[in-house]
């Protein structure tokens, strides 16, 4: 699977890389540390947008706007999946505005570890998480000194 002179895969087939996003996208939501997975899932979107394996769709109203009243999403269709990514100015610009969420359609039902799907996107792009060495401080203990009032 892996492509010539290249030290990560880019051969991976548009549905299994779409599973492996739903995943991933999935555990980010409820995940105490989702700024990885987030990274991870927009890396990926952005290398299948330029090989052709993903499209935008649209633009969405926010379910959940953060500061404002109204904020867009842009909707990408992956094979049989559907996901959302803010938008840029030009996305803002040139997609066509679909309006409110529709609630009746839902992503395939999926079952794939946590721990593959981001093998499959680690080795699609390339980026991979930073792991900190937490180095055990020892402190130095110093003993409390009681003096007498007044001393």
């Amino acid at each position: 699977m892996k492509s010539s002179g290249s030290e990560y895969d880019t051969d991976f087939p548009t549905e299994k890389l779409s599973q492996a996003l739903f995943i991933v996208n999935r555990h980010a939501k409820t995940a105490l540390d989702s700024k990885y997975l987030y990274r991870l899932k927009h890396a990926a979107i952005k290398k299948m947008l330029a090989e052709g394996k993903a499209k935008k769709v649209g633009l969405h109203f926010s379910r959940n706007p953060k500061y404002s009243q109204q904020q867009l999403d842009v909707l990408i269709s992956c094979g049989d999946y559907y996901f959302h990514i803010p938008p840029t100015k030009e996305d803002i610009r040139t997609l066509t505005h679909l309006g409110k969420l529709d609630d009746h359609y839902r992503n395939p039902k999926t079952v794939l570890p946590l721990r593959e799907a981001k093998k499959i996107l680690q080795k699609y792009t390339g980026i991979h998480k930073q792991t900190r060495c937490k180095q055990k401080r020892k402190y130095q203990y110093y003993k409390p000194v009681f003096k007498r009032l007044g001393e």
